[in-house]
This record gives C-alpha cells, sequence and structure tokens, in this order.
C-alpha cells in the first residue's frame, strides 16, 4: 500500500513505453482485442481512457508488479491515426498517443513457404559484414566483435545480406531464414561467449543494433521480395534474455516457469550453487504416455540454460503478448513463414491458440517448427491433423530431424543388403504414412545446431547425393549458409565451428566466395552443381506434386522416382565405394518404356535400355 500512495501523490504519470509499439486495425480474424503493456514506475495503479472513435477499453489487468499495467483495448470498429490513451494517477494526468496503422493488405493475401521453395539458413551474424560502423554500438552491454573468438560476435549484419541478395539468386534458392535478428543486449556470459546467435531476446520489439534497424529489416525484405525472395523470420516463444526487463521486475509471478532460484543467485544468471533447473533437453516425456510427472516439468520447465528465462506461456497474458508480437512482424515488416525454435518445450495448448490464431488471419501463411526428435512418429504427431496425437497442434510445418539423421548415417556407412547406409533414409521415407501431409515437412542434412554434413573433411561426392535427395524427395529442403562452397567444420570444441564466416562477406578477407574468381576449383564444381539444381528445381510440379516411387536399396544403390503428367525424375545414389551397376529391368515401372534420360546437373544422355554403372559414391539425377 506504500508504494501506492507514493504514486498516487505522484506529480507526473511516467508512461516508459507500451508494447506492442503500435498496432493494426482490421485484424478482425485474429485479436480484435488488443493487450497494450505499459511500462513505468507504479504505472500499475493508474486509470486510462480514450475518446478515439471505434476504441473501447474492454478492462484493466494490474500485474503483482506495480510498474506494469495491461490494457485490453477491442479496436474492431476503429480506423487508422492516432489514437489518445489519457492516463491518470491519482491528480497526475499523462496522454500517450498511441498509432493505429492500416494494414498493407488482408491476411488472406499473404503467401507463405511450400516445398515449391528452397530454404537457405544463415547467421547474419556470419554470413556479412555490410556496415562495419555497427558492429560495436555504444551503451549495450557487450563491446566485443571479435573474428578470432568463434562464440562472440563478428560483425555480420542485415546490410550485409542486403548486398547479397543477387548472390542468393545466382545460387537458386527461393526463401531466406534468418536466425533470430531481434535484440540480445546481453553480456558475454562469464567472459567466454556472448548472443551473436540472437536466441536470448531482450526487447521484443527492436532489431538488434548491430544487426541494423527495424526499417533495414522491413527494407531488406521489400528487397528480398523484389528480387523473387521470401523470408522466413526465427522466434522464440519459449524463453527470452535475461537482460529483458521482465526478468530484473517481473511483471507477474508466475511470469517464468521455476523462477525461485534467482533469489538464490541473488538476481543473477549465474546458477552455480543454487537450485536452479535446467531442461533435460529430452522431449520424449512430452508425448510419453507413460512419462512421469518429474520427467515432463524438467523438460518443459527447466530454463534452456540459466542466461534464457524459460516463459510461462500457460500465463495467458505471456500468451497474448507473444502472438501480438508475431502478427507485428507479420505486418510491420512482411516476413512470409515462421521458424519457431525448440517447439515442444513450449506448453501444447497455449502453442496450438498461437497457430490457431494466424491461421485465422493469415490462412495462407506458414510456421515451421522445431521438433528435435529422430523418429518419425513423434514429428508427426506435432503436425497439423495428425491422427496420432494426443492433442491438435495446428502447426503445418515440422521438421524432419530423421531425415537428417539417416542421411548423416548413410554417409558414413556403406549401404548393404539389410539396414545400413540408404537403407535407413528408405526405413524414414517409409513411415510418411504417419504424417497428415509429408509434402509440408521441413528436411535438411545440416543447420547452425549440428555438424557441418562435410563433417571435418570435403568429400563432395557425398555432399552431393544427400543433396540429390534432399531437393527431389517429397519435402521442403532447407540447406545452410556455405553448403554451395563447402563450408565443414564440427561442433567438437565449440558451436562457433559450425557458424563459421562466410569467406568474402568480411572486410579483410583474402578471398571472396561469393564469386566464381574467389571461389577455389572444388568449390565452383559444388556451387556450379547444386545451382544447376536449384534452377531446374523452381517451378518443377513433378517434384513438388509428383507422385514419389522408392525402392528399397539393391546392390548398393538407392532410387526414388518422382512422376507427374508423363514426366518422370529419378534419383540415384550408389551407396558404396565401388563402381555399382543398375538393372534398368527392376525399374522398368518408373522407366515406362523411355530409352533415354537426361542428367539434370551435367546435361549428359543416359541410355535407358542398358543398365546404368554409377561411379562410387555416384549419383544422378534423371528426368525423362
Amino acid at each position: 500500500m506504500a508504494a501506492v500512495a507514493v504514486a498516487m501523490q505522484a506529480a507526473t504519470v511516467k508512461v516508459d513505453r507500451i508494447e506492442p509499439t503500435d498496432w493494426y486495425v482490421g485484424l478482425h480474424n485474429a485479436v480484435p482485442s488488443v493487450q497494450l503493456m505499459a511500462y513505468g514506475p507504479g504505472i500499475r495503479e493508474a486509470e486510462v481512457s480514450t475518446t478515439y472513435p471505434g476504441a473501447v477499453i474492454d478492462s484493466l489487468v494490474r500485474l503483482d508488479s506495480p510498474n506494469y499495467l495491461l490494457i485490453y483495448m477491442n479496436l474492431a470498429g476503429a480506423q487508422p491515426g492516432t489514437m489518445p490513451l489519457n492516463f491518470k494517477l491519482g491528480k497526475a494526468k499523462k496522454t500517450v498517443n498511441y498509432t493505429l496503422q492500416a494494414r498493407e493488405m488482408p491476411g488472406s493475401q499473404r503467401r507463405g513457404f511450400t516445398n515449391a521453395d528452397v530454404l537457405y539458413m544463415l547467421m547474419p551474424d556470419r554470413f556479412a559484414d555490410g556496415n562495419p560502423g555497427n558492429n560495436v554500438v555504444a551503451g549495450m552491454r557487450s563491446a566485443t566483435c571479435d573474428r578470432s573468438r568463434p562464440s562472440v560476435r563478428h560483425g555480420g549484419d542485415l546490410e550485409g545480406i542486403r548486398q547479397h541478395l543477387d548472390y542468393l539468386n545466382e545460387l537458386g534458392v527461393t526463401a531466406l531464414w534468418f536466425t533470430p535478428v531481434l535484440e540480445n543486449d546481453s553480456p558475454e556470459a562469464f567472459g567466454t561467449n556472448d548472443t551473436y546467435h540472437g536466441y536470448a531476446t531482450t526487447n521484443y520489439y527492436r532489431v538488434d543494433p548491430r544487426f541494423g534497424t527495424n526499417e533495414e529489416y522491413r527494407q531488406l525484405v521489400r528487397e528480398a521480395h523484389s528480387k523473387g525472395l521470401k523470408v522466413v523470420m526465427d522466434m522464440i516463444f519459449n524463453h527470452c534474455g535475461f537482460e529483458h526487463p521482465w526478468v530484473a521486475d517481473m511483471p507477474s509471478h508466475d511470469w517464468f516457469n521455476l523462477k525461485d532460484w534467482l533469489q538464490e543467485s541473488g538476481g543473477t544468471s549465474d546458477s552455480r550453487g543454487t537450485s536452479f533447473q535446467q531442461t533435460s533437453y529430452k522431449l520424449a516425456p512430452v508425448l510419453d504416455p507413460y512419462a512421469s510427472a518429474v520427467d515432463r516439468r524438467e523438460t518443459v520447465q527447466g530454463w534452456f540454460v540459466s542466461t534464457m528465462p524459460d516463459l510461462n506461456q500457460n500465463n495467458p497474458h505471456v500468451m497474448n503478448y507473444l502472438i501480438q508480437n508475431s502478427i507485428w512482424w507479420i505486418e510491420t515488416v512482411g516476413i512470409d513463414g515462421i521458424r519457431m525454435d525448440t517447439y515442444p518445450y513450449a506448453y501444447e495448448a497455449p502453442m496450438a491458440r498461437w497457430m490457431r490464431t494466424l491461421d485465422r488471419e493469415y490462412p495462407n501463411f506458414n510456421v515451421v517448427g522445431e521438433t528435435w526428435f529422430e523418429q518419425p512418429a513423434y514429428t508427426a504427431a506435432w503436425q497439423k491433423d495428425s491422427r496420432i496425437a494426443r492433442e491438435n497442434s495446428y502447426l503445418k510445418t515440422v521438421m524432419d530431424f530423421s531425415f537428417y539423421a539417416m542421411v548423416d548415417s548413410a554417409a558414413i556407412e556403406v549401404t548393404d543388403g539389410q539396414w545400413r547406409g540408404f537403407n535407413r533414409v528408405y526405413n524414414s521415407l517409409m513411415q510418411d504414412y504417419l504424417y497428415p501431409n509429408p509434402s509440408s515437412v521441413m528436411a535438411f542434412i545440416e543447420n547452425h545446431d549440428t555438424d557441418r554434413f562435410l563433417g571435418e573433411g570435403r568429400d563432395a561426392r557425398k555432399l552431393k547425393q544427400a543433396l540429390a535427395l534432399l531437393l527431389t524427395v517429397n519435402r521442403i529442403p532447407q540447406l545452410y549458409y556455405g553448403t554451395e562452397v563447402l563450408m565443414n567444420g564440427t561442433k567438437r570444441i565449440t558451436d562457433g565451428y559450425v557458424r563459421k564466416d562466410f569467406v568474402g562477406g568480411f572486410p579483410g578477407d583474402s578471398r571472396n566466395a561469393f564469386t566464381a574468381q574467389g571461389r577455389t576449383a572444388e568449390e565452383n564444381d559444388m556451387f556450379n552443381w547444386l545451382s544447376t539444381v536449384l534452377h531446374w528445381r523452381q517451378g518443377n510440379k513433378c517434384i513438388t506434386q509428383g507422385r514419389q516411387t522408392q525402392f528399397i536399396p539393391f546392390n548398393g544403390l538407392y532410387v526414388v522416382a518422382r512422376r507427374l503428367g508423363g514426366r518422370t525424375v529419378m534419383t540415384i545414389v550408389n551407396g558404396t565405394e565401388q563402381a555399382r551397376l543398375l538393372p534398368v529391368k527392376r525399374y522398368a515401372e518408373v522407366i515406362d518404356g523411355h530409352t533415354t534420360a537426361r542428367d539434370v546437373p551435367t546435361g549428359n544422355t543416359i541410355n535407358l535400355t542398358n543398365d546404368i554403372t554409377l561411379q562410387p559414391r555416384g549419383t544422378l539425377i534423371l528426368e525423362f
């Protein structure tokens, strides 16, 4: 009560900020009632009114902290303009002008990514430094930019991406997925690493100034669109960064999961000697019908790391905030999709509510959830309308970690007559009957959280095999930056070694792999091979809509065919280190009397009337 009395006697009302920073009218299918979160000392006890036509304040929610006030407003009848919000605290008054924006287009006109796209995943900090002037920003908690250290910022930014959009067109990808670009205003953790990766958000409405500005992000998306490239935004609903204002001043006691240890640590992220509970990183208990309460709690409520507080999505105000934030970025920047980090670590029901909300407003939009489990049955249960799920997730696209793991195994094993090598890929794809929509499953062979496919080697033969399958099977393919120029590395020492700088993207680089002149002969061979296949894939309905037929590996050879309207694509990979013969009669059902085929990457003509020889670890992508 003492704090209330002080606030009531205040000479002024201070509103530090309101989130969302502005809003859009006409969102009738999603959230006609918007939650405005006002920050300010003692603001909880304020009364709020408005005279803006069509705007109605439904309720005020006063949380545990005196420094937050939630204002729920129905804007169904409002038009774009400046809406005055009148705050009254005792005798003190303050008017804040809040902007209501017009939408650029109805939600139904926004088109997400599909299996007709190939996503190119990149880390802004490691791709290209287009503006060295923002490498260090005054006032931020970390002033480090040191390319010699693999676990801190290197200086890449949005401008660096913008400057290389033509390169991405040349390569032939159609969509870009950046790791998170929002503000991560955190210090170096224990003096060894920082949040260059972007997964520790400290401001949900601001691009990290070391990457650029909100307007630069918007312009980058627009320029990408003008070049036929979609943009997918990486978001994290499971956790935020430790330096987010919510941590030092929790809006309510249940804003975070398992936060009591913060009292033991004195409000720091140093959890040593406390009862801190880190997640087990084991996702099985989330769907396990026999899971113990303790296992499930450790998975879902445990923090990812002590520097990333675990948000409680079961608090409806937390979830409203996150849902609105995703809508705001769709409307403000024009993104074409969302990749949701650590999807099963968050609570199922609130996440399903988010998916239903987006689908009502943006029926043609797409979201892919990170579902890191290598069993197809687990992943399939997370896809929208799954027949095997406990509850409908409404998540349209899931990530195929089984494909990643099986292709990785096939690269180091010899394909035999039983289950090793490409038999593993066959057996993984065989389980597609579990998915409601296999065409909306995202496959990949590597990303920022795994070892590079090449490991510490540069065997382009095996890489071409993996890519040939990735780009022709019934999936949404995702590539990782630098694969096209044979970038390699493992996490044996640190994640930074699978997140190396793209050569030529940074001032002082000795060569420029963005150009043919700056690439080695073997890098050009890989780039040209992949670019040829990617451009061929664009608009190729046989790949995106064709019926898929796969053959059990025979004589070390694995064959997958796609057929549509009399056209056939036949991908053949040799999973052995010896030359192998493909008996064409065995594949007569897909060859269907054709006598010749064209090998897509090379343009060579292949005679289909004779058995075909594949070189050790050889690959063919035949069309006829």
